[in-house]
């Protein structure tokens, strides 16, 4: 049996510096074998600097996924084309740097992947992410657990993208509205699925910014940084456990907090 962590969206300097002083503890109470996390907010809330993937990789983040906000650090470009551990979401364009897919060995010599997509409603165009991930399963290694972040707005969106790869992935995880949903589930005949895991970040915000920031520009219409918050900073994500086969047997939504947050 596998057990794989997937961490939501972590947003900015709190969420970062809670990854790395939780995370050695949570793999090693809950047994992690994977831990898969989405950093496209990591640094001030948009996009990945190449130290914060750093750091993440040194606290125990074995692979690293981004969203729509790939390219807004233009450091990690070089890093998205010749590092294997992180990965573009792959329904860009060809010409896009970086791979659609991040992969590892477990332990057990068993290679893990994760393949990125972007959702089309609400979101930047982009070319249709089911059509992206056909052409992307076969390039992947034959005995490979594979997971799908689904980095969409759209609830729509991650369903059908779930019930699309269902028997053909192990977990299907929806990421990028920052707020976690209480569905998750093991689709037949074993995929494990959860519309949204939420963020790791300040919760004492507006999805990880100022509330007085993004209040401020809603009432006044005036242009207003939307800096990170501070306050209530929490991991949010999900463990998924795999059988030998690669399916999944057991789903959990997952948080956990950090000392000083009520």
């Amino acid at each position: 049996m596998t057990r794989i962590l997937f961490l939501g969206d972590i947003v900015g300097r709190p969420g970062l510096e809670l990854v790395k002083s939780a995370l050695p503890g949570i793999r090693a109470e809950r047994a992690i074998d994977c831990v898969i996390a989405n950093a496209e907010n990591v640094s001030g809330g948009s996009g990945c600097l190449p130290a914060a993937y750093r750091q993440l990789r040194a606290a125990g983040v074995d692979l690293v996924t981004l969203g729509d906000h790939v390219y807004k650090k233009a450091e990690i470009i070089e890093i998205l084309r010749t590092d294997e551990r992180i990965c573009r979401p792959a329904n860009l364009p060809p010409e896009a740097p970086g791979r659609g897919y991040a992969l590892a060995p477990l332990a057990t010599g068993v290679p893990v992947a994760v393949i990125s997509l972007l959702g089309r409603t609400y979101m930047r165009a982009v070319d249709c992410p089911f059509h992206a991930f056909d052409r992307l399963l076969p390039e992947l290694p034959a005995n490979c657990l594979v997971v799908v972040d689904m980095h969409a707005e759209a609830t729509a969106d991650k369903y059908l993208m779930a019930h699309h790869v269902k028997g053909r992935v192990a977990a299907v995880f929806g990421t990028h509205t920052h707020v976690p949903t209480a569905d998750e589930q093991i689709l037949p005949p074993g995929t494990a699925f959860q519309c949204d895991v939420g963020m790791c970040g300040p919760h004492d915000s507006i999805l990880g910014r100022r509330i007085d920031r993004v209040l401020h520009h809603t009432l006044t219409a005036m242009p207003t940084p939307f800096e990170v918050a501070e306050g209530d900073v929490r991991l949010n994500g999900a463990i998924v456990e795999v059988d030998s086969a690669n399916r999944a047997t057991r789903i959990e939504r997952w948080r956990s907090k950090s000392a000083g947050s009520v």
